[in-house]
C-alpha cells in the first residue's frame, strides 16, 4: 500500500486534535470538534482549513495565453493581472479532465489551481497540450501551501494579520502581500459559498501562517475546519467536485456549468464535442435535491422515475446543517428531470424536490 502524503501542517493537525483520514491519497483531517460545529462555524464566523493537498502549476512563455485558449473552456483573454477565472479542461469528447481557476500573475505569466487527486494527471495532459506552443508548464504542487479562512469574519480576520488593504481586493480577485510576516498570494475565492481568502505560501512558511491565523483567530469565532465541512459546505453552495457532479464521462454541459464553456471564442479542446451537445441537448443532466428527512441519500443509490424506473444516479449527498435536511445531486435522464423523482432508503421512498442551489443565502462578496 502506498504511503499517504502529507502537507506541510500534518504535525499542526495532530497537534491540534485533526481526526486524519485518507483523502485521495493524502493524511488530511476530515474533522477537529465535529462536522457539524464546523460547518456551522464556516456560515456564522469563520473557519480555517489546510488546502494545501491542491496542485499547483505555473504556465509562462510568450504564448501562454493562445495555450490557455486552447486548453480550457471559458475565456482567458478577459483575464488582466490580479484576476482570477474558474474554468474546465476537456477532453476531446467533451468529458471533464479537471475544474481550476486560472490566475493572471502578468503578461505571458500564469498560475493555475488544480485539484489533489488529479494533479499528475493534469500535469502531464497540460504539459501534452503545451509542445505546440511556445510556453512551459511547470508543477510547482510540493513548492506551495494553501490555507482557506472561509466565513462572514473571515475577512476581519485576514485583515488583522496584514497591511493589503483586503476592501480592495473583490470576489475572483488577487493580490499579493505579507500576512503574519509571510509571502502570500491573496486570493479572495473559496469552496464554501461564503466570504474569505485562499492564502498560498512557501510551503515552509505554513506551520508559521497557520499558527499566527489561530492564534488571532478567538475574538473573531475562528474554527479549526476539516475536509467533511468542506465537502458539506461546498455541496449546499452548490459547487461541483471532480469525480462527482464533474467526471471524464460528464461534460460541463451535462453538469450546468455552461457558462464557463465560451464556445464564441474559438476552437478549444472538447469545442466540437461542447457545440454539438449544445445544439442536440443533453442526454443527461446534474440536479440537485433535498428530500423533506434527515436520513442521507448516499452517492450511488438510485434514482426512480414515477413507474419505479431507474433514471439516474445520486453522485453526492449530505445532510445540511443548516436546513437540517438531506441534501444532494444526481445524474439522472434528461427528459426525467420534469417527472417525480424519488428515492429508496432501506426501503423506505423518499421524494425528491429539485433545487436551484445555493439551498441556503450565501454571502461571499
Amino acid at each position: 500500500m502506498a504511503e499517504l502524503q502529507t502537507t506541510p501542517l500534518n504535525a499542526f493537525h495532530r497537534r491540534h486534535g485533526g481526526r486524519m483520514v485518507d483523502f485521495a491519497g493524502w493524511d488530511m483531517p476530515v474533522q477537529y470538534r465535529s462536522i457539524l460545529d464546523e460547518h456551522k462555524a464556516v456560515r456564522h464566523r469563520c473557519g480555517l482549513f489546510d488546502v494545501s493537498h491542491m496542485g499547483e502549476a505555473d504556465v509562462k512563455g510568450p504564448e501562454a495565453l493562445p495555450f490557455l485558449q486552447h486548453l480550457v473552456t471559458n475565456d482567458c483573454s478577459k483575464l488582466f493581472p490580479g484576476r482570477i477565472l474558474y474554468t474546465v479542461m476537456c477532453y476531446p469528447h467533451g468529458g471533464v479532465v479537471d475544474d481550476l481557476l486560472v490566475y493572471m500573475r502578468g503578461e505571458n505569466n500564469y498560475f493555475l489551481c488544480i485539484n489533489a487527486g488529479n494533479i499528475a494527471k493534469d500535469i502531464a495532459w497540460m504539459q501534452e497540450q503545451a509542445k505546440d506552443f511556445d510556453c512551459k508548464v511547470t508543477d510547482r504542487s510540493s513548492d506551495y501551501a494553501q490555507l482557506a479562512i472561509q466565513g462572514p469574519r473571515g475577512p476581519e480576520l485576514v485583515q488583522s494579520l496584514t497591511r493589503t488593504d483586503l476592501s480592495g481586493i473583490k470576489y475572483y480577485h488577487f493580490a499579493e502581500g505579507e500576512v503574519a510576516g509571510v509571502n502570500c498570494l491573496i486570493s479572495r475565492t473559496g469552496y464554501t459559498g461564503e466570504d474569505g481568502f485562499e492564502l498560498y505560501c512557501a510551503a515552509n512558511d505554513a506551520a508559521k501562517l497557520a499558527d499566527a491565523v489561530l492564534a488571532a483567530g478567538a475574538p473573531f469565532g475562528l474554527e479549526l475546519t476539516g475536509l467533511g465541512a468542506r465537502d458539506s459546505l461546498r455541496l449546499e453552495a452548490g459547487f461541483p467536485l471532480y469525480g462527482h457532479e464533474i467526471t471524464e464521462n460528464i461534460s460541463p454541459l451535462t453538469a450546468g456549468l455552461g457558462w464557463v464553456v465560451k464556445l464564441d471564442k474559438g476552437n478549444f479542446i472538447g469545442s466540437d464535442a461542447l457545440k454539438e451537445e449544445k445544439a442536440n441537448g443533453s442526454a443527461k443532466k446534474i440536479v440537485f435535491f433535498k428530500t423533506g428527512d434527515r436520513r442521507i441519500v448516499r452517492a450511488g443509490s438510485m434514482v426512480l422515475g414515477p413507474s419505479g424506473n431507474e433514471v439516474g444516479q445520486v453522485v453526492s449527498g449530505t445532510l445540511s446543517p443548516i436546513i437540517n435536511e438531506a441534501i444532494g445531486s444526481a445524474l439522472v435522464d434528461a427528459a426525467a428531470t420534469k417527472e417525480p423523482l424519488a428515492v429508496d432508503i432501506r426501503g423506505t421512498k423518499f421524494n425528491l424536490q429539485l433545487v436551484k442551489p445555493p439551498f441556503v443565502p450565501l454571502k461571499k462578496n
